[in-house]
């Protein structure tokens, strides 16, 4: 017990690890912007639905660093190449995506659809194509594929893990637990801040238009970042 406590859980330093992983976690990455667009566009529940799907998602992360994949990836480059390249076009495909519906809000704007049919139907259009995405499954899949969370998780996580801790999994079960609390308790405050923006920007379609495609070109941004990442 002594030992146990000694060794802090086999964690060699707590709370370098804290302060870096709430920095880590303040950093804009692709799960906050989306989570953040979902609530903007969906409220409450639906950011919720999104933020679950990032826990999941960083969880699966967690327990591959501690199975030892980092090892894996460092000793197969190819492997590595692919997942890093499929992951960078998914973001950018995702980047893509958001930067043509910031387009077509924003030739609305520009034509001034104000009609209350045309406003209307493009609004329940706009809304049928939201609710096909399940944001669960969409944020699931931008948590594994996203490059701020593949290297905190394969390479700065397990650096605080004691190599000779007799439990390294209730190592990894602390630290997996500090990142899901930062990470809620961040997510939390994106969720509120973005349905607090809805009704501005279900009043102001060039405001709207305008952020969706600045959300669009940083994911596009994220998929360049994966793509020129390396593990050390």
């Amino acid at each position: 017990m002594n030992a146990m406590m000694h060794a802090s859980f086999g964690i060699t330093d707590f709370w370098t690890y804290l302060l870096g992983t709430i920095f880590i976690v303040l950093l804009p990455g692709p799960n906050s912007m989306y989570v953040l667009s979902v609530a903007a566009q969906r409220g409450v529940r639906a950011g919720y639905r999104g933020a679950c799907g990032v826990f999941l998602g960083d969880a699966i992360l967690m327990v591959l660093s501690a199975a030892g994949v980092a090892s894996l990836l460092k000793a197969s480059p190819g492997l590595f190449y692919v997942i890093k390249y499929a992951g960078a076009a998914y973001l950018a495909w995702i980047g893509l995506q958001m930067l043509r519906g910031a387009l077509r809000g924003w030739v609305r704007a520009e034509a001034g659809e104000t009609k209350a049919g045309d406003g209307a139907g493009g609004a329940r259009q706009e809304e049928t194509a939201d609710k096909a995405a399940d944001p669960f499954r969409k944020a699931l899949l931008i948590s594994l594929l996203n490059p701020k969370a593949i290297l905190f998780f394969v390479s700065f996580f397990i650096q605080f893990v004691d190599p000779q801790f007799a439990y390294p999994a209730l190592s990894f079960a602390v630290l997996g637990l500090v990142c899901q609390l930062c990470s809620f308790a961040y997510l939390t405050v994106i969720i509120f801040a973005g349905a607090r923006l809805a009704a501005a920007f279900r009043q102001r379609r060039r405001l709207s238009a305008g952020v969706a495609s600045g959300v669009g070109a940083m994911f596009i941004g994220f998929g360049a970042k994966l793509a020129t990442a390396t593990l050390n």
